[in-house]
């Protein structure tokens, strides 16, 4: 074949090809393949849904596993604002009420500064030689009973204290029990302010229990005092001149010698 026709049958050739190579073709990917009814199956989009299905599971899975830890949250939160169903402040009181009335219920000279001051002035202050011998006994007979009523005082406030020995008893174990079974931080600590509550009131207790003890006592020393200084001042009396024994006639048997 001559050249000249050669070189033109190939130009024909790559004329003739150029439209198809340079048109669009719809290729099917070598990895998909026709599943009934011409439906396309691909199977990395496939996988790739798959694993997005279990990113999203994991997702939800971790917001209820959030909602459940809120929930128990707010459940502790509850438990630990729940109130204490019990309350001991009322024997509590009616045990300081008990011990204040017995103090105030002292003879003759009371829990009173004022009272305290004014019968010093009168029945343990300086004696007066100028007293007449009736005026001293009544006077030391007073303080007498000043002192026998203190004694009284003090053991009416003990016997007082013994008695409220029972009942804080019975409510100190009703607190333990209560704060060991709480169910919060507000039922323990309420049990717990509760317990420093009958803590107190022993406390207020044994303060009123030293104070009766203490009245008595300085009655006591009080009288003593007094009379320390009644007898001396009876003793100055009897010894000074003109004023101690003085003889005097005396009658027997109807007068007769």
């Amino acid at each position: 074949m001559p050249v000249s026709r050669l070189a033109g049958a190939s130009l024909l050739a790559l004329t003739l090809a150029m439209p198809v190579a340079l048109s669009p073709m719809s290729v099917t990917p070598a990895h998909a393949f026709f599943g009934f009814g011409g439906v396309v199956f691909d199977p990395s989009n496939y996988a790739q849904n798959v694993l997005t299905a279990a990113r999203t599971l994991e997702q939800i899975n971790n917001q209820i596993q959030q909602l459940q830890n809120e929930a128990q949250m707010l459940i502790n939160q509850a438990r630990n604002l729940a109130s204490l169903p019990y309350s001991a402040l009322q024997q509590i009181q009616q045990n300081v009420s008990r011990t204040q009335q017995l103090l105030g219920q002292a003879q003759s000279i009371a829990f009173d500064v004022q009272q305290i001051d004014q019968a010093f002035q009168q029945q343990y202050g300086n004696v007066s030689l100028s007293a007449t011998d009736q005026q001293l006994v009544s006077d030391a007979r007073s303080r007498w009973e000043n002192t026998v009523g203190g004694l009284q005082d003090a053991m009416r406030v003990q016997a007082g204290v013994v008695g409220n020995i029972d009942a804080n008893r019975a409510e100190m174990a009703a607190l333990v029990g209560r704060s060991q079974g709480a169910t919060g931080a507000l039922q323990a600590t309420q049990a717990g302010n509760q317990l420093l509550a009958l803590q107190s009131q022993q406390l207020s207790d044994l303060i009123a229990l030293m104070s009766a003890n203490g009245r008595s006592e300085a009655l006591i020393e009080a009288e003593r005092a007094t009379a320390a200084e009644q007898g001396r001042v009876q003793r100055e009396r009897f010894l000074t001149p003109g004023t101690g024994y003085q003889p005097g006639n005396a009658q027997m048997f109807n007068g007769n010698n």
